[in-house]
């Protein structure tokens, strides 16, 4: 992360100070936005990406403290900096306590706060570096220990690719992993060190794809009050992974193919060219020769990017994993949940393993984390998976039924659930299924699905 994608937030009423702590930290090279109260900074970092802000504690409207408590009860990710006049630090230490990283007394030197917004930049750099390593070591763990003779090839093949430059394409169904093959490659290539970027290219509308992808300048539409990176500049220097490319639009692809040829973006409103290097991996769950052949894929874009194409078996196809994905989701979500140590009953693993898996890993990952949920005295039984409302459909009486049938069945049951807990929000529940709203209330029609309350 270069202290230029790092964006700072302002927050002060005194305009004057603002402008001069913005035009320092902006020569040092930080990305710097500026608000008055702490009303106006939620409204701002509810829409915008912000690495840090640095505020201070007496201002009208919203003052200091409530705005660091809301945005630590809201769970942004975003570091803290208290600015505060030297007979008020007491208010600086009970900032301290609340979770903020530092403080600052207003009157002194300048140069002591670039020192510690600068000390902020370079832990947030080392955390992310860590994190990134532990989710790598993580999603990858049960992938490199898969028994599967198909699958251990096709690791063979990412493991020999990811030194090069060349561009992969990674086929497979919806929930069998395609990112975490797509982070397995980066985790083993010379840019292990620098970001890896995902971005499904089907949840963003394509009025803000290309915003999204390429960042745009202040002021080049209606609501851009900064300017911002995309996931291009996002990924300089490491990989950028386009899920779903074949959801991408054929203006989009058109712009994308330039960028693969050229190596040189351009932010939207602006006509300054930017040298990028980047590792590119695709994916996709859709048969791009037929969306070529129904002209919504172009022809040259599919040739540019499957130099080399990889395709993930579904989990029904390689069963002999199925355990050891049982015992690695129950283990993260013990973690996650503030279990105690959870042993699962044989006949619960002798139906899981005879499910055909519709959604694939995330389908299993769904389950394991609803039955830790819902386990008692440290163990998962069939009654844990037979809960009324869940999955009680999924046991072994279940499995006279069709693929189609029990693929529709479940997916019926999913989306209800899902909506009920997402209020009855459409556009909520498409984000959690990870489709677009249009496609969700074309299911909606399918299934015959009210949204009742």
């Amino acid at each position: 992360m270069d202290n230029k994608n790092y964006h700072i937030l302002i927050v002060d009423d005194e305009v004057e100070y603002q402008n001069v702590v913005s035009r320092i930290l902006s020569v040092e090279g930080y990305m710097t936005s500026t608000c008055i109260n702490g009303l106006e900074a939620l409204n701002f970092i509810e829409h915008n990406d912000v690495d840090l802000i640095v505020t201070d504690i007496r201002m009208p409207v919203l003052d200091g403290e409530e705005l660091i408590k809301s945005v630590i009860a809201r769970g942004y990710n975003i570091d803290i900096l208290v600015i505060t006049a030297f007979g008020s630090i007491e208010n600086a230490v009970d900032a301290i306590k609340l979770g903020v990283s530092d403080y600052f007394v207003k009157s002194s030197n300048l140069e002591d706060l670039v020192l510690k917004v600068n000390r902020i930049f370079r832990y947030s750099r080392i955390k992310r570096k860590n994190e990134i390593l532990i989710n790598r070591q993580n999603a990858s763990r049960f992938y490199l220990e898969s028994k599967n003779d198909k699958f251990r090839e096709i690791l063979d093949i990412c493991k020999r690719a990811a030194d090069t430059n060349i561009n992969i394409l990674i086929l497979g169904e919806s929930g069998v992993g395609k990112e975490v093959v797509a982070n397995y490659i980066h985790s083993i290539s010379k840019r292990a060190k620098e970001p890896f970027i995902p971005m499904n290219c089907q949840v963003f509308p394509e009025s803000l794809i290309e915003s999204e992808l390429f960042g745009h300048e202040k002021g080049a539409f209606t609501g851009a009050i900064t300017s911002r990176i995309g996931k291009f500049e996002e990924a300089d220097q490491g990989t950028l992974f386009l899920d779903e490319i074949g959801d991408l639009p054929l203006t989009t692809q058109g712009k994308l193919l330039r960028v693969l040829e050229t190596k040189k973006i351009e932010r939207v409103g602006s006509n300054k060219n930017i040298i990028l290097d980047v590792r590119y991996i695709f994916a996709t769950n859709k048969n791009l020769n037929d969306a070529i052949n129904n002209g919504t894929f172009r022809e040259d874009l599919f040739f540019r990017i499957n130099t080399i194409t990889v395709k993930i078996p579904p989990l029904r196809d390689r069963r002999e994993d199925i355990p050891e994905l049982i015992e690695y989701f129950i283990n993260k979500n013990v973690i996650e949940q503030n279990k105690g140590e959870i042993k699962i009953d044989e006949d619960v693993i002798r139906v899981l393993m005879s499910y055909n898996y519709p959604g694939n890993v995330r389908e299993l990952r769904n389950i394991i984390e609803r039955m830790v949920a819902l386990s008692r005295d440290g163990r998962i039984t069939l009654e844990d998976l037979n809960t009324p409302g869940g999955w009680q459909s999924y046991n072994t009486n279940s499995l006279a039924r069709s693929l189609k049938e029990a693929r529709n069945d479940f997916e019926k049951k999913y989306i209800e659930e899902m909506l009920i807990t997402c209020g009855n929000n459409v556009e909520l529940c498409s984000q959690r299924l990870d489709i677009t709203s249009r496609q969700l209330w074309n299911k909606l029609k399918q299934f015959n699905i009210s949204r009742r309350k």
